[in-house]
């Protein structure tokens, strides 16, 4: 008969000076949460791109200067000024729409680069002007409504 002592193996000698050294165990991580619509849209207006952001505030900063010059001009019109031309508001913000899109496509086309993947050249196309175009275009309109429905009553 054998011994089932025998069949074991040796217990290792432990040494009291080193002990063994145990494997790391792996990270408890907390189960990932979901996150809201508007957490994520959050995120993501916060996280945006700089070109991206410049584009759309030369958009902006051009759209606020040519709605405050339609402004005053305006409110000049409509308490009696007699302007050389006569009344050319139509024209005016006719101009302020073309002189928006085209700075907003511009200056997208010179500022935000497409992805250039494992290339280091930045690319530039009409895909980037394209962009500037339909940035621009919501930008100016909230501009010009603002202008005309908002503050110009507040000035007459």
């Amino acid at each position: 008969m054998h011994d089932p002592q025998a069949l074991r193996e040796p217990e290792p000698v432990r040494d009291p000076v080193h002990p063994p050294i145990r494997p790391p165990r792996p990270p408890v991580r907390p189960p990932i949460r979901q996150r809201s619509w508007g957490e994520i849209r959050w995120r993501q207006f916060r996280n945006a791109p700089r070109p991206v952001v410049r584009a759309v505030l030369s958009s902006l900063v051009v759209a606020i200067a040519l709605g405050i010059a339609y402004l005053a001009y305006d409110v000049a019109l409509r308490r009696g000024a007699t302007l050389p031309g006569g009344d050319l508001r139509v024209l005016f913000v006719a101009l302020d729409v073309v002189v928006v899109l085209a700075t907003g496509s511009i200056v997208t086309y010179l500022v935000v680069p497409q992805p250039t993947g494992s290339g280091d050249r930045a690319v530039r196309t009409a895909w980037s002007a394209a962009l500037g175009l339909f940035a621009a275009v919501p930008v100016c309109y909230l501009v010009l409504v603002v202008a005309v429905q908002v503050i110009e009553p507040l000035l007459t």
